[in-house]
């Protein structure tokens, strides 16, 4: 149920599309975010474990940024730390003491998590 670069909720269930790319954004999908969040910057795991599944958690070359790459529902996801050092509002965040975290798929920013609270980007 392809719907290109548009969202529209269903119900409690939102259809997000990415690039073509389509994902079902449910309650679980925000759990997951929390889940990879709260393993990697608040608990500082070197693996993140979902289900069955462990995934490495790097950083990143340059900042030294944590980032960890997962799978939700067939999709790959990557769990980013927020550098601070931008000028952004979740940068501003990220320098007050908020632990934040973006999560892109296909390249796009799909969603974030702050503190614990997930907030999802529509196009």
């Amino acid at each position: 149920m392809p719907v290109g670069n548009r969202s529209r909720c269903l119900g409690r269930n939102i259809i997000f599309g990415v690039l073509g790319l389509t994902a079902l954004m449910t309650s679980s999908f925000d759990q997951t975010l929390i889940e990879v969040w709260r393993q990697t910057l608040v608990e500082n795991a070197m693996v993140v474990e979902l289900g069955k599944e462990r995934y490495a958690v790097r950083r990143t070359s340059k900042h030294k940024l944590r980032q960890v790459d997962f799978v939700f529902d067939g999709t790959e996801i990557r769990g980013l730390e927020q550098n601070p050092q931008t000028r952004s509002q979740w940068a501003q965040l990220a320098r007050s003491g908020n632990k934040v975290m973006q999560f892109l798929s296909e390249g796009r920013y799909v969603a974030n998590v702050v503190d614990g609270k997930v907030t999802l980007y529509r196009r």
